[in-house]
C-alpha cells in the first residue's frame, strides 16, 4: 500500500507539472507572450466572476508562485482588472478585462479538445470519475490529518 500511495503522490505532482506544460504549449501556439502557464489557470480559475486574492489563492494550486505578485502581472499586462472594496480598502477585488476573458475562452477550447481526445480511447467519462472520486477522497484525508490528527 505504502508504494502505490507514494507512487500516487508523485504522478499527481508530475500530472500537474505535464498540464501546466500544455497550457505553455498551447500560448506558444497562440503567440500570447506576456502570460505565463501559472497566471493562465489563475486566469481561467477567476473565470466571469469577481474574486479576492485569498478567494483565488483557495481555489488553486500555482506551483511555485505568489498569487499577489502574479495577480499584479496580470493587472499590468491587461488581463485584469483590480477595483478596491468600498467597505475595506486592504481588500482588492478582481475581474477578468476583455483581453483576459478573451484568453480565457481560448484555454477552454484547448480544454475541451483534450476532452475530446481523451474520450477516443485513453479514459471514459466514467474512468476519470473514479479518479476524481478517489482523488477527492485522498484530499479529505489529507484536510482531515492536516486539521484532527497533528
Amino acid at each position: 500500500m505504502k508504494r502505490s500511495y507514494l507512487d500516487t503522490i508523485r504522478l499527481i505532482e508530475r500530472l500537474h507539472r505535464r498540464f501546466l506544460d500544455v497550457i505553455k504549449t498551447e500560448l506558444d501556439r497562440l503567440g500570447v507572450e506576456d502570460i505565463n502557464n501559472v497566471q493562465t489557470l489563475i486566469l481561467f480559475n477567476i473565470n466571469e466572476e469577481q474574486l479576492t486574492v485569498g478567494e483565488l489563492t483557495a481555489r488553486g494550486y500555482y506551483l511555485g508562485s505568489n498569487v499577489s505578485y502574479n495577480v499584479k502581472k496580470l493587472a499590468e499586462n491587461g488581463y485584469l482588472q483590480q477595483e478596491r472594496s468600498p467597505h475595506d480598502r486592504r481588500m482588492t477585488r478582481v475581474r477578468l478585462s476583455d483581453k483576459g476573458l478573451e484568453l480565457t475562452q481560448k484555454i477552454d477550447q484547448l480544454y475541451q479538445r483534450n476532452a475530446d481526445d481523451l474520450a477516443d480511447g485513453v479514459a471514459s467519462e466514467e474512468q476519470l470519475g473514479e479518479i476524481n472520486g478517489t482523488l477527492m477522497a485522498i484530499e479529505r484525508y489529507w484536510s482531515s490529518y492536516i486539521s484532527y490528527m497533528r
